[in-house]
């Protein structure tokens, strides 16, 4: 019982530790060969849009709408694919046991 309780120590540590990597990092995600670049933590917060003025068609609102939609998505994806980086090795050896608040 004494060596799980050491084990899930451990594993409470690493999460903290990949978490607080996470917390730290940035991501980029762009759309319309880089018109649109938005940037998230990851922890999936956005960070940052910016857009060039070449996209801003008043008479064609909805491509600008797709090109942050997309732009959004692209970094959700990176932050996502960091996170399994991260979390993947901590959580990874459970097994698919579950424990709460993990």
């Amino acid at each position: 019982m004494q060596q799980l309780m050491k084990q899930a120590q451990k594993m409470q540590q690493q999460m903290a530790a990949a978490q607080a990597q996470l917390a730290e990092a940035e991501l980029t995600g762009t759309a319309g060969g880089g018109l649109v670049t938005v940037t998230v933590s990851g922890a999936g917060d956005v960070k940052s849009v910016k857009i060039d003025p070449k996209v801003v068609d008043p008479e064609d609102v909805e491509t600008l709408e797709d090109l942050v939609l997309a732009a959004v998505r692209n970094a959700n994806e990176a932050s996502r694919q960091l996170t399994e980086e991260k979390m993947g090795p901590v959580t990874g050896g459970m097994g698919g046991m579950g424990l709460p608040g993990f």
